[in-house]
Formats: structure tokens, sequence, C-alpha cells
């Protein structure tokens, strides 16, 4: 209830004092209750019963007379903050995004590369950050006609490895031969999410690739520390100065 009062973004983080919760709750439309269905509010607005407040002053057998008898000792219970049931908690997202829209439309393929290479690093963060990897790899892009082309790609391994999102994107782009398309937005999404651990890293002969695994950590760890985007790639310093539109982040279940 209290995340539906908020804009999309935002949190609402409630007292715990039963007082608290108490006035959050009697402020609320009937409806706003969960149990409490179109039909069952009309019906109780009938009986002038518009909030949740209206609700919770009601004898208990007034309400059971309203509502029936298992359904009004439930919502006098609710009305009240008393809630018995388990909170399960969900599990970890089935895909995750993000998206970069350009400020104006794009020609240059070189600055949408920019605005790949910084979604990779952001969803690389996120991945890592939540101990996890992504077996598969979705490019959309959006160009200015409103029209989107999507493609993805499915790994040899899942991975969280920056430069292997990263270089998976930039192929998926080239792949789609718009060079001379004017593009307004990318969206970048990974999906197939597993839990890290269950993941085996071939090892590579290349000494880059593997400073690059080694030296991931201690980048997440200053971005924590510092703010996200503290420490960047050299490449993403112009993008920064003069940036293509903010970043939007969101979370398929």
């Amino acid at each position: 209830m209290a995340a539906e009062t908020c804009a999309p973004g935002e949190v609402l983080v409630l007292d715990p004092d039963p007082s608290a919760v108490e006035v959050f709750l009697r402020a609320r439309p009937v409806e706003a209750l969960p149990g409490v269905g179109p039909v069952l509010a009309r019906g109780l607005r009938r009986y002038g019963i518009a909030y949740v407040g209206d609700l919770a002053d009601l004898p208990l057998a007034t309400l059971q007379r309203v509502a029936s008898g298992s359904t009004g000792r439930l919502l006098h219970q609710r009305a009240h903050g008393i809630d018995p049931r388990t909170v399960a908690p969900a599990g970890p997202p089935a895909s995750i995004a993000a998206t970069r829209r350009f400020e104006h439309d794009v020609l240059d393929p070189g600055q949408v590369r920019q605005a790949l290479l910084a979604l990779a690093g952001d969803l690389g963060a996120r991945l890592r950050a939540g101990g996890r990897s992504a077996r598969t790899v979705e490019l959309q892009v959006t160009c200015a006609d409103r029209s989107t082309t999507t493609r993805s790609r499915t790994l040899r391994e899942p991975s969280a490895h920056t430069p292997v999102l990263q270089d998976s994107l930039y192929a998926l782009f080239g792949a789609l031969g718009l060079q001379r398309a004017r593009v307004r937005a990318v969206t970048a999404r990974v999906s197939g999410v597993v839990a890290a651990e269950r993941v085996f890293v071939q090892l590579t002969l290349d000494a880059v690739t593997e400073d690059r695994r080694v030296l991931e950590p201690v980048i997440d760890r200053a971005n924590r520390r510092w703010g996200s985007g503290t420490v960047h790639p050299g490449a993403l310093t112009k993008a920064k100065a003069r940036p293509a539109g903010p970043a939007r982040h969101r979370a398929a279940p």
C-alpha cells in the first residue's frame, strides 16, 4: 500500500510505530485496502465508508453484516494494520534493463557505441552487486520515427563481466546495419539471470582479460563508496561532459 502512493522510482518507508501505521491507513481510500474489490468498495461507499479509517471505526459485527462474516473479519484486521500472512520475498529478477535516451537524434555510430559502453558498465555492475550472471544479452534500438529493432544473443557462458556485455552489444548493433539511421534511444537488457556461484568461468591466456576481471571488483567498491560513475572508462569522458540523456533502469519480474 505504501508503494502505491509513490511515483515510479520513489520509496516510502513507514514508521513501524503502530500509531504511525494507523495514521497512514486511516487516510487511504477504502479500495486501497487489500481484499476490497470494485464491487465491495461500491457497497461500502453506499454505507458511507469511503476511507480505511471509516472501516476501522465500524464494530466488527456491523462490518460482518455488510461484507459477510469471514470477509468482514479479514477487513477489520487489515484496517487496523493486522495481516498474519507470511511475507514471501520475491526471487531475483528474470531480466535487468537500462535505457539511454539521447537529447537529440543521433547519426554518429560512435556516439551510440559510447552509450552502449555506459549501459554495459551499468548492467555489469548491477549484476555483480546482486551476485548474479546473465545468459542472454539483448539490444533494442529506437529510431527517430519511433520504430524499434531488437536483437539478442546467448553468451557461451553466463557472465557479469562488463567487457563481455560490451562486446555483445557492439556486435548486435553492428549487425543491425543502422549506420545511417537516426537513433533516438538504445535499451540494453540481460536475461537468463542466474546465481554467480553456479557459473564456471573459463580462464583465458589473455592477460588483458584476466586483469579486467581482477580490476572490476575494485572499481565496483570505489563506485559504491564515492558514487556511481566515479571510476569509468576513459572513452566515456566526453560522453560525461556532454551527456546523452538520463539512463532509466528497470527489472522485469
